[in-house]
């Protein structure tokens, strides 16, 4: 017999080898239909594979972001099997769940698939789903797996068996299509009822440009057509919503070849939006007690050896710099915190001087493959609003709630309010990708819980996502149309202070390590931004806004009225700027509002004889006449009660 625990706390006992799904049925007829993973132990694994050991069992069904997963990795190999049909000598590589959908890589040979090719694939998809064939699992050994990819003649299965271990290889099989695979799968295919391929793109193998290109097929599945109707109207808004698109209407950032991919250029309104998020933080910075600080683009190659970054960032790093000096290397800094050490070294520090908080908008430099540069959401060159405090290790709780609340400060200043706090946690089998000792990094994941439930946040724990270095708390936002993004990051850290030799003088004249705190409110201004401007369609908050009123003279009789309402704002730290085109004042309002600037003055004869404005308000319309004075009252107002 084996006992299940589950969420509720309730043990039932049941005889060992039951599956996830006749458990589910014990409890109703209706949960079995629903399931599509069962998660033990924290661990995804089939619903209809058997259970021999006891454990905490959770059911997986399609609210779950782990039935979603399984269901989506599933619907990959249904995309695969369909594929097969059209196209029998298709070589196969990789076919993973993504956060919304999935994608299969595949090597057509000489064949090519256009969009126009897309609606036949979706077609076999739905009619494969409906035969309701059943996923089979089978473990096989490294020779039998190796014999049955050679006869297939795929050579990405082959290269993908090669890294594996005798012993741990599993192939899935659903009607005519077998893969290889960990799983875990849904029961069969007749829970996919609405099928959608999105999308055809070009990826190398495993990323790396000097493989193969592979054509990349994404789709989306869903249990029900409703499901699929609500995610066509969602994507089309997220169209409309795209940063990279609004970038370019609003003229904020900017790519170019000759640059390099990958490297944003931050034109004058975008620089201006940065620098005003910037302004901000800095502000609430300075008032909790942080110091400023500013370091190199480049660091010694050893500085990076002694933090661990070069060990696990190397290989994503751009290549070392070689100097005329024979021997000597540098690096473009991967990260901002080896370098804030080394500050905190530079002066000898007691327990009265702790904690120390340094910060610094750093910008750091990653090699991201060609095929994952998306916008700013993932770029080579990118700035974080980095700090790292260094603190005795009884104040590491209560500063970790300090971060908390500027975290939360940030996100309800600019309208995120839909959040979620992720306690991100060592793998609970796979130690060998952290450092540190297994002590230190208990009490590390034990004080970010116990600070994450003093202040009240809804939290969820997930195993693996920690830092090399140290757990951490990512804050999970969904923007207006219900996407997640992860924003804020704050990590406790007893490694680094190791590794650098980091001390401080105790009350009782000990040499004592500090603990490090490294936290980024926006994680970096670039995918900060990004979110930001799909949160909110471009129409940025009226404290943040390039340009937050535009003046609309009728004709050019009234320029020099004009003008003087532009100084008399800019007096008062208003951005205002002045329409001069030869125009007809209804396609100035028009093409006002489809810059989203939040506020539009019209000057006429009748304001001018008036000394009065005509005052218009992005998406509301007409708000009436005012005198100057009254509008900069109503624009200062409305900037006070959102940041205080």
């Amino acid at each position: 017999m084996i006992n299940l625990t589950f969420p509720d706390g309730v043990v039932r006992s049941y005889e060992s080898g039951i599956s996830g799904l006749d458990v589910a049925k014990t409890i109703s007829e209706g949960l079995m239909r629903k399931v599509l993973a069962v998660e033990l132990d924290g661990k995804t694994i089939d619903a209809f594979g058997p259970i021999t050991t006891d454990g905490a069992i959770k059911f997986l069904t399609w609210d779950d972001a782990g039935g979603k997963s399984t269901f989506w990795h599933s619907s990959a190999h249904l995309l695969a099997e369909a594929l097969q049909s059209f196209y029998p000598d298709t070589k196969f590589a990789i076919g993973p769940p993504i956060e919304r959908g999935f994608y299969y890589d595949i090597d057509l040979g000489d064949q090519k698939i256009s969009d126009e090719d897309l609606q036949k694939i979706e077609k076999k998809m739905k009619e494969l789903a409906g035969e309701k064939n059943r996923y089979s699992r089978k473990e096989v050994s490294k020779a039998d797996a190796i014999t049955y990819f050679t006869e297939k003649q795929d050579p990405y299965k082959l290269e993908l068996i090669d890294g594996l271990e005798d012993g741990s290889i599993t192939f899935y099989t659903q009607g005519s299509f077998t893969d290889l695979c960990r799983g875990p799968h849904i029961p069969n295919t007749g829970f996919i009822k609405a099928v959608k391929l999105t999308n055809i793109a070009g990826a190398y193998w495993r990323g790396d440009e000097k493989n193969k290109m592979l054509t990349r097929i994404y789709g989306v599945t869903f249990p029900s057509n409703k499901e699929l109707e609500e995610y066509t109207i969602l994507m089309e808004e997220a169209r409309k919503r795209d940063h990279r698109k609004l970038g370019k209407e609003l003229e904020l950032f900017a790519f170019s070849e000759k640059v390099g991919a990958g490297l944003p250029l931050w034109l004058p309104k975008g620089a201006m939006l940065r620098e005003r998020l910037q302004q901000f933080l800095q502000k609430a910075q300075i008032e909790s007690g942080y110091l400023p600080v500013i370091t190199p683009h480049i660091g010694n190659i050893n500085l990076y050896k002694t933090s661990g970054h070069y060990e696990k960032y190397g290989a994503d790093s751009f290549q070392s710099i070689k100097t005329p000096h024979e021997g000597e290397e540098f690096l473009l800094k991967p990260m901002n915190c080896p370098h804030h050490c080394e500050i905190y070294k530079t002066s000898p520090k007691s327990y009265k001087d702790l904690p120390v908080r340094f910060a610094e908008f750093g910008t750091v430099y990653r090699y991201e493959q060609a095929g994952e540069l998306h916008g700013l959401t993932r770029v080579r060159g990118f700035t974080q609003d980095d700090a790292h405090l260094f603190c005795r290790p009884d104040q590491v709780k209560d500063e970790f709630k300090k971060v908390i609340d500027l975290v939360l400060y940030v996100f309800n200043s600019l309208g995120f309010s839909d959040y979620t706090a992720q306690v991100s946690l060592r793998d609970k089998v796979n130690r060998a990708k952290y450092i540190g000792e297994e002590a230190n990094w208990d009490i590390a994941e034990n004080a970010i819980r116990e600070a994450a439930a003093e202040k009240g946040l809804n939290t969820i724990e997930e195993y693996g996502e920690a830092a090399f270095y140290g757990p951490k708390l990512d804050f999970m936002v969904k923007d207006a149309i219900g996407r997640s993004w992860q924003l804020g990051t704050i990590q406790v850290d007893y490694n680094l202070p190791e590794r650098f030799e980091l001390e401080y003088v105790d009350s009782d004249n000990s040499r004592k390590r500090p603990v490090m705190i490294h936290r980024a409110p926006f994680g970096s201004m670039e995918r900060f931004v990004a979110v930001l401007l799909e949160h909110c369609g471009g129409k940025l908050p009226l404290w943040l806004v390039p340009t937050q009123v535009k003046i609309l003279p009728i004709s050019d009789k009234f320029m020099e009225y004009a003008e003087q309402i532009k100084k008399d704002l800019q007096k008062k730290d208003i951005r205002v700027e002045i329409d001069d085109r030869q125009e007809k004042i209804g396609r100035k309002i028009r093409d006002t509002e489809l810059d989203k600037i939040p506020y539009m003055l019209i000057v006429g004869e009748k304001e001018m004889e008036s000394q009065t404005i005509g005052v218009r308000k992005q998406s509301v319309g007409d708000l009436g006449s005012q005198s100057v004075e009254e509008f900069a009252t109503l624009i200062q107002k409305e900037v006070e009660e959102k940041i205080g």
